[in-house]
């Protein structure tokens, strides 16, 4: 069975149905069926309609024979010449195209329109039935005739025929309806003609409505197949269905997104070939100056080589940390996840940037609220603290303070690093977190820092499911606050 399924699967996968198809079927099931329903019930409805319009017209007409029979005393009185009456009997079977017996009070049948069975005897329900004063009727729908009983009234002198409420006989008519059946064979014949041309007519109608139907989806399909090919500078706008206007605006809100990555490609591209170039540039120059120097003095000599040991750490830094971002990026779902006491983690991130912040008179104060321990990869984590850290110290001012706050919930912890900075300008907050974007390129090159720092703090932060916000006033100082679930869900 599950082969099956997949071979189906596999199927309509390969081979994937227009639209257009289920839209014609669904017009033309919308379309011919009523088309179809309605011509059966009014060729079953006319039928019908015609059966009983010829009942009545054959039993209206045997009800005067009938009539006229009890008045001659067909039945009673012998002496009457019935000629006339046998030939009216007859000529009356011949037009409804059937037969009729005249069965006397002793159910002996005394008249056969057809000769054959003058003399039986005819015991049947709707003789008996109509002995008792009742018209009876039945209809054989298999074989297509109808049966009448008609009683026929006892002559009494001076009386109404029909209200003697004596029986002398019964008339029993027998009638086809082939005759019906034909013609309306022939009826559904034309019918038929009449469907196919509207078939046909209608097939012509919906192709024509769903080619108009589905040529904005047409537009839109050849306009993401020249975004395909490169083209993203072009904005869609199909707006001839509500659908298709939401789609629209989709596809170029997805655009718009794609054009920034593509953007921020490029310039990390450029940017990574301007970092990495930089140092090496350094390095040569240094070294060119060196090699063309005679005769150069020891203490010249151990500074230039003193800057380009400086140069190829700084050149190693930034290796380091694109080759972290890069890892990141490869495998987010690679994280250590187990239980550690934040506060521990942060005490021991504090007390190695101690040293670092006392070089120019830095205070680090941490607050902790109250004791978290909460699920964290504890070498990522230590890392995204230390950079936030790291930076309110290096972006500070002299004197100055950082204070690492840590509070909890029953479903987060948070952690808010404050600093006494020189800040960050309103237009550039909303780029901090970009790799290589740095607010004060000339200050970051002397405090050594790569433009990667706060990048891959982002990146640690959302592998642990958290989120983090920079609010910075310029020359007031910068506040980082993040947010990391107690507990991470795989």
């Amino acid at each position: 069975m599950k082969i099956r399924r997949k071979q189906i699967r596999e199927f309509y996968r390969r081979h994937t149905p227009s639209i257009k198809v289920p839209l014609v079927l669904f017009c033309i099931f919308i379309c011919m069926v009523p088309l179809l329903i309605q011509g059966r019930v009014l060729a079953s409805s006319s039928r019908q309609a015609q059966i009983e319009r010829r009942i009545i017209d054959v039993q209206n007409q045997c009800q005067i024979v009938s009539n006229k029979m009890s008045r001659n005393g067909y039945l009673t009185n012998s002496m009457v010449d019935n000629a006339g009456t046998d030939a009216e009997l007859s000529m009356l079977a011949d037009i409804f195209n059937g037969r009729i017996l005249i069965v006397n009070s002793g159910f002996k049948i005394i008249k056969d329109t057809f000769a054959l069975s003058e003399g039986k005897i005819c015991i049947a329900n709707e003789v008996i039935q109509s002995f008792q004063g009742e018209n009876t009727s039945k209809y054989d729908t298999q074989k297509h005739y109808f049966v009448l009983a008609i009683p026929i009234a006892e002559n009494v002198q001076g009386a109404d025929p029909t209200v003697s409420g004596k029986t002398a006989g019964v008339m029993v008519v027998t009638a086809s309806t082939e005759s019906m059946f034909a013609l309306e064979e022939g009826l559904i014949e034309k019918a038929s003609l009449y469907q196919l041309m509207m078939f046909v007519l209608v097939l012509i109608l919906v192709f024509l409505v769903t080619g108009i139907i589905t040529k904005p989806f047409d537009t839109i399909t050849l306009f993401l197949n020249r975004v395909a090919e490169g083209n993203l500078d072009e904005d869609i706008s199909e707006e001839s269905y509500r659908e298709t206007k939401r789609i629209s605006r989709a596809v170029n809100r997805t655009l718009r997104t794609l054009k920034k990555v593509e953007q921020s490609r490029q310039e990390f591209v450029s940017n990574v070939s301007h970092e990495l170039k930089t140092p090496i540039t350094s390095i040569r120059v240094l070294a060119d100056s060196l090699m063309g120097m005679e005769d150069a003095p020891k203490e010249l000599y151990q500074e230039f080589m003193s800057d380009i040991s400086d140069e190829i750490d700084r050149e190693s830094k930034i290796i380091d940390d694109l080759l972290t971002l890069v890892k990141m990026d490869k495998a987010s779902a690679e994280i250590n996840v187990a239980q550690g006491n934040i506060n521990g983690v942060i005490e021991m991130i504090l007390k190695r940037l101690r040293p670092i912040a006392r070089k120019r008179n830095i205070e680090l104060i941490f607050e902790s609220m109250r004791d978290v321990t909460a699920d964290i990869d504890e070498v990522k984590f230590s890392l995204a603290v230390n950079n936030l850290v790291e930076n309110a110290i290096k972006y500070n001012k002299e004197d100055g303070w950082v204070r690492v706050t840590l509070d909890a919930d029953h479903k987060f912890f948070y952690i808010k690093v404050a600093d006494s900075g020189i800040g960050i300008p309103e237009e550039f907050k909303d780029r901090v977190f970009e790799r290589f974007y740095r607010v004060d390129k000339a200050r970051s090159r002397e405090t050594g820092g790569t433009g990667l720092g706060l990048a891959i703090t982002k990146n640690v932060i959302l592998m642990h499911h958290g989120g983090i916000r920079v609010e910075s006033a310029e020359g007031v100082g910068t506040t980082f606050m993040v947010r990391i679930p107690l507990i991470y869900i795989h």
